[in-house]
Order: structure tokens, then sequence, then C-alpha cells
């Protein structure tokens, strides 16, 4: 039985020895992981400036346009908030004539 004996402490070695490389593995994660964390983020950011600069080089034709569609934008807000204002003093009136009690506790 020295054998079975051998076995077994040849198997908790081999154990603990993956044991020590899957933590050795888990050790280095997070600096590659950060790493590649920033040089992603990094890329981005660069594009992204780049992209800017390179509209802000393009923008003045296209201010005009701009004008139109910021116009539009602000048409429409204006439309709807007064669209909501009416509803909402609509249904005051239509609780207000139904009878329900619309006053704060």
């Amino acid at each position: 039985m020295p054998g079975a004996a051998f076995g077994i402490v040849l198997l908790t070695i081999d154990s603990q020895a993956t044991a020590s490389k899957v933590l050795n593995i888990m050790d280095w994660f997070p600096i590659v992981a950060g790493t590649f964390k920033v040089l992603a983020l990094a890329t981005g950011m660069f594009y992204a400036i780049k992209w800017h600069y390179d509209q802000g080089k393009k923008g003045k034709e296209k201010v005009a346009e701009k004008r139109a569609v910021l116009r539009a934008a602000g048409t429409v807000a204006a439309v709807f908030l007064l669209s909501l204002s009416a509803l909402a003093l609509v249904a005051f009136a239509l609780l207000r004539v139904l009878g329900n009690d619309l006053s704060f506790p």
C-alpha cells in the first residue's frame, strides 16, 4: 500500500501545481485586461478627436443647413410643448366638469 499513498501525494502535488498556474494567470489578467482597455480607449479617443477636427474643416459650407435644421427642431419642440399644455388644460377642465376633487391635501 505504500504505492497508493505515493500516488495520492503525486496527485496532490500535481493539483497544487495546476492551482499555482491558475493563480499565476489570474495574477496577470488585470494587467493584460487593463492594458487592452487603455489602448482601446486611447485609440477611440484619437479617432473621435480626429473626426471632430475634420468635421470642423468641412463645416463652413454647412452653416445654412445647420440653421435650418435647428429652426425646424425648435419649431417642433414649441408645437409639442403647446400641444402638451393644451392637453393638460383640457384634461383639467374635463376632470373638474366630471366632479373630481383636484385640490392638494
